[in-house]
């Protein structure tokens, strides 16, 4: 299998997805994968009929590969790296996750919206629009409450906002000097401060969880702002609802984050990039040969349906 990965910042860099990087790479040589990582601004897009086997890398006509695996990070999330997935999507290589899954799950709101609509549970969520109702917001969400950038990623821009008076000053101060920045508002789960759980979901399938726990006087768990990771003997309810999610956004590889409830579980957020440094560290799973393998399945159930279809039509 050959396999290009779109990533586009230094890979031998000390961010987590850079390390994540190098492990796609270490792993795909042990498991015989012709692995090669790109950057976004390496490619040109021409739309032609007349050359679909090929695109153009550093200038140069490049043969497909068979599979594309998007990594990018928040920064990456441009309307051009977008348009690199979707060439490669309407030549025929087959991609985790596509761009309209990408664009889906990037906008919090799009997938609550989602989720809500499929029945899968999800804190209560309002779009800020200024000026700001606060009393609409606390007859709705209450507090503390959950504020949250649109389009956020590994824990930063969110915000626990412990009372109106403080919401009020915040959204002053936001008004005053970005008055265009996008945000949601979240009811706060109590039970859940400080703790999460990172369910890793491959083409359906639960491949490893963690629980993770923030650092003293944090209420936010993540692995990258410094969270503790432990591994987690995940249940059937969070398996459950894992699952339900990566399929309602249709998420191919997903990091998939949940809330603890007095009844079980609500779903905080998906994630299409998900690190997993910390998730290989807590339980031990090889996330790269997982990922590879799921892959390799697609390519060979495609194969599968599309053989038959070739034999009829040489016999004519």
């Amino acid at each position: 299998m050959k396999l290009w990965i779109l990533y586009g910042d230094d890979i031998d860099s000390t961010a987590d997805l850079a390390f994540e990087m190098r492990r796609f790479l270490a792993e795909g040589e042990k498991s015989g994968i012709e692995v090669q990582a790109f950057k976004p601004n390496q490619f040109d897009l021409l739309v032609t009929e007349e050359k679909r086997d090929q695109i153009i890398v550093d200038g140069k006509w490049m043969d497909l590969p068979d599979f594309v695996f998007p990594y990018f990070n928040h920064s990456d999330h441009s309307y051009f790296s977008l348009a690199i997935v979707r060439q490669f999507e309407r030549m025929g290589v087959a991609v985790f996750n596509n761009a309209d899954t990408l664009e889906r799950v990037r906008d919090k709101l799009h997938a609550h919206q989602i989720l809500a609509e499929s029945g899968i549970p999800t804190p209560d969520t309002m779009l800020a629009k200024f000026p700001i109702d606060v009393e609409l917001v606390e007859q709705t969400l209450g507090f503390p409450l959950i504020v949250k950038t649109l389009h956020g990623a590994l824990g930063s821009g969110v915000f626990l906002i412990e009372n109106p008076q403080s919401f009020d000053d915040l959204m002053t101060l936001v008004h005053e000097t970005q008055p265009n920045i996008l945000m949601i508002f979240q009811k706060f789960v109590a039970s859940s401060k400080g703790r999460d759980l990172r369910v890793f979901v491959v083409q359906g399938k639960v491949i490893a969880a963690m629980q993770r726990i923030a650092k003293d006087g944090d209420f936010k768990a993540n692995f990258s702002q410094g969270g503790k990771v432990e591994k987690f003997e995940i249940d059937k309810k969070a398996a459950e609802i894992s699952i339900k999610t990566a399929e309602a956004l249709n998420i191919q590889v997903a990091g998939i984050d949940l809330l603890f409830t007095e009844n079980g579980y609500t779903i905080c957020e998906a994630n299409t990039f998900p690190g997993f440094k910390g998730l290989e560290q807590a339980t031990g799973e090889n996330v790269p040969k997982a990922i590879f393998k799921a892959m390799q399945d697609h390519l060979a159930k495609h194969d599968k349906a599309t053989k038959p279809s070739i034999v009829k039509k040489l016999l004519g």
